[in-house]
């Protein structure tokens, strides 16, 4: 393991035991160097006030630059971030942008919320069979809960 992998691992491993002071500590060099991981956990801190003070800026700034590089929980994040409208203005067209391309990726979460969005309507057409797609594909996904009968 290269010493940028210990770091990371030192970096998750501080954010997961709820050391957030250690955890920004570790995580936020990383950040910095491009490491998706890294801007991921630095942009939830930033997001919720954890180890930090709340930073809305810094939390799109992180969640935008993990999501754009293919990091699929970051592209959730950033899609929950338009939906909700949490530190950003809210839009369901660019939360379903998102949502779709962490669903891509197999993120069940992901896949649940856009089956959603395509059944109501929010932020994409209304169309029932996408909608039925997403949802079958959120009940395939590993993690997802067992399908009820």
């Amino acid at each position: 393991m290269s010493g940028l992998d210990m770091e990371l691992a030192s970096g998750i491993a501080a954010f997961e035991a709820k050391e957030f002071a250690r955890a920004r500590q570790l995580l936020e060099p990383l950040a910095e160097q491009g490491e998706p991981g890294a801007q991921y956990r630095f942009a939830v801190m930033a997001q919720v006030g954890l180890g930090m003070v709340k930073n809305c800026a810094t939390a799109v700034k992180w969640m935008r630059a993990a999501a754009e590089q293919g990091y699929a929980l970051a592209q959730h994040g950033l899609g929950f971030m338009y939906f909700q409208g949490e530190c950003t203005k809210s839009d369901a067209a660019e939360a379903a942008k998102w949502f779709r391309l962490a669903a891509e990726q197999g993120l069940a979460g992901s896949q649940s919320t856009l089956a959603m969005m395509y059944e109501k309507g929010v932020g994409v057409e209304r169309d029932p069979v996408e909608a039925a797609k997403w949802l079958l594909a959120s009940e395939d996904s590993p993690g997802a809960p067992p399908a009820t009968s």
